[in-house]
């Protein structure tokens, strides 16, 4: 699946942290706080986030836009230290 990730670190350091995470897990910087890829699957999501998750803190923020998830796009959210998904579905036809 292809997944962009866009950071809005907090600090200097946890910018950094995340930064070697993304590159060590093959993604490529397209922009300044924006990382894609185009291989990555559900198990290698899973671990990101956890490595993600285990170097920011209260004050980062990790949006993560993935398609396709069941057909759809998703948005994952870290913000706070919590994490949200958001499902993209088409709109519905009458």
């Amino acid at each position: 699946m292809f997944v962009s990730v866009i950071l809005d670190p907090g600090g200097e350091e946890s910018a950094r942290q995340m930064a070697e995470i993304l590159a060590s897990y093959g993604f490529e910087k397209a922009q300044r706080a924006c990382w894609e890829s185009a291989s990555v699957n559900d198990q290698t999501l899973a671990k990101l986030k956890q490595e993600l998750d285990r170097v920011t803190d209260y004050y980062d923020a990790i949006r993560l836009y993935q398609f396709p998830v069941e057909g759809v796009m998703a948005v994952t959210v870290l913000a706070k230290k919590k994490w949200k998904r958001i499902v993209v579905r088409p709109p519905a036809t009458t």
